[in-house]
């Protein structure tokens, strides 16, 4: 009756971590999640914070895209506000919430005297 409540000494084969069975038995989903982790949720957060920096530092004449396909060019921006005027037509202005913007390409390159 005492052997059930005590374990029986194991003899140690002195092959460390990786002879236990049971971590052997996680090791490839241990793998798999650091595989994801540097090919796809890494490079991802690496994108959005970009994305957050460039969203930060809008300014007159930056031309952008929406996240519902707007194309328009900002007009005017403000520091303590979340929305950002857009002209999306001649004439047209919108205003747009900075978190909708998914695309920011460099200021519109103005037409030179020729």
């Amino acid at each position: 009756m005492s052997s059930l409540f005590i374990p029986s000494a194991q003899a140690a084969d002195g092959g460390g971590l990786l002879s236990n069975p049971q971590v052997l038995q996680f090791a490839p989903m241990i793998f798999i999640f650091v595989v994801f982790y540097f090919l796809l949720i890494r490079p991802q957060q690496q994108r959005a914070r970009k994305l957050r920096d460039e969203q930060g530092s809008l300014r007159r004449g930056d031309r952008i895209v929406t996240a519902g396909g707007i194309v328009g060019v900002v007009q005017a921006t403000r520091d303590d506000s979340d929305e950002v005027d857009v002209e999306i037509a001649q004439g047209v202005r919108v205003k747009i919430v900075r978190s909708t913007i998914t695309t920011i390409t460099s200021r519109e390159k103005t037409p030179s005297a020729s």
